[in-house]
């Protein structure tokens, strides 16, 4: 197995830095890896999910249904495609969205629905799918937390007309910067991405500057992908299954220690059933919710111990998409989730011993807390 150094060292003797031989490489052990007939390297799991947007049909002005919980960029990238986004409650347990609540949310000018796959666990596909087929709506996922994750033997991302990853560093599998992936099985949403990402030059697959000015066939961006950032992941894809195992036991350890503890509301729990190869979840950060959230992130920040918010402001909350029908209340699950959820340290590399200390930490917190109470 080649190290990082050494994949990067080849990108440095070839003198090709973007959009060269290893991330064709990456493009090619990805679809490998989820089974995609084309997997496209793109600069950004943002950009990703612009360009996707853009190749699968979104118009000036058509609604794309997204969940009022996730990261800022699933709101805006529709916004930067030239769309609007219509948001959509969220089931509690899987903070995806909820297929009822998407059923009410359906307008006049929806046409696209983006499930979001987070922390964990995947949206309801079926539920979700069923909902479009009878809607008219275009699936797209932003499946950008979710490699490795999977549905009836199908990886999250190629449920509808495509999906995104992103290896930003903190990810399941992340770069040493920025870098992102679509992931699609419709060869003309393959191509047209292809096209976007580079200026709009069809086919381009090396930097042509003279056909790219002469030969454009539809506006595009630079949205390529590193050399450098293909070569790390390259170098890391052949760790991949055995860190997605050690997250699962990472993620059994904290809900065994942390279970009986009063104050904590919720745990997160699986979904996937059946057998890896068809079904499975991937933890890609360890969530819970807490009754007195801010004041355990100040506990345990004293202690030395981080924590993550995810995330504190729904999107319908979030200045940028305000107008009438965000008004808090709206959106009761999500708006819960920004009150009580936070992320304790995970990653492969985590010890029992730095699991136990944080866990005793919590612990400690909730029941000082009961006991002043």
């Amino acid at each position: 197995m080649p190290s990082i150094e050494k994949m990067m060292d080849e990108v440095f003797r070839s003198g090709k830095f973007s959009h060269g031989k290893q991330v064709g490489q990456l493009e090619a052990e990805l679809a490998r890896y989820t089974g995609a007939r084309h997997v496209i390297g793109v600069n950004s799991g943002t950009d990703a999910l612009v360009l996707l947007l853009r190749a699968a049909g979104l118009r000036p002005g058509d609604g794309v249904l997204v969940p009022a919980y996730s990261f800022f960029a699933t709101a805006s990238a529709v916004v930067l495609a030239g769309g609007v986004p219509e948001f959509v409650d969220i089931d509690p347990e899987t903070y995806a969205m909820d297929p009822a609540a998407l059923e009410a949310a359906v307008g006049p000018r929806s046409r696209f629905v983006m499930p979001v796959h987070l922390f964990h666990t995947m949206a309801d596909l079926t539920a979700i799918g069923a909902i479009a087929r009878r809607r008219g709506l275009t699936v797209v996922e932003d499946s950008a937390e979710a490699i490795g994750m999977r549905r009836a033997g199908v990886h999250a991302g190629l449920h509808g007309a495509g999906g995104v990853l992103s290896f930003f560093p903190t990810k399941t599998l992340g770069a040493i910067g920025d870098a992102g992936a679509v992931l699609t099985d419709d060869p003309e949403v393959a191509d047209t991405i292809r096209a976007l990402r580079h200026h709009g030059r069809a086919g381009s697959t090396l930097n042509d500057f003279r056909a790219i000015s002469t030969e454009t066939t539809l506006p595009g961006v630079n949205s390529k992908m590193d050399d450098l950032q293909a070569a790390v992941l390259l170098a890391k894809l052949p760790l991949l299954e055995r860190q997605i195992v050690r997250r699962a036991e990472l993620a059994e350890a904290y809900t065994a220690r942390l279970a009986d503890v009063p104050g904590i509301l919720r745990l997160p729990r699986t979904t996937a059933k059946g057998p890896d190869a068809l079904e499975r979840d991937v933890y890609y950060v360890y969530l819970i919710e807490t009754e007195r959230r801010d004041e355990l992130v100040a506990h345990l920040e004293r202690l030395g111990i981080g924590t993550e918010v995810y995330y504190p402001v729904p999107l319908a909350h979030q200045p940028a998409f305000a107008r009438p029908g965000h008004e808090p209340g709206g959106f009761p699950h999500a708006e819960r989730a920004a009150r009580h959820a936070v992320a304790l340290p995970f990653h492969p590399d985590l010890g029992l011993g730095e699991l136990d200390r944080v866990c005793d930490a919590v612990r400690s917190f909730h029941t000082k807390t009961r006991t002043a109470a």
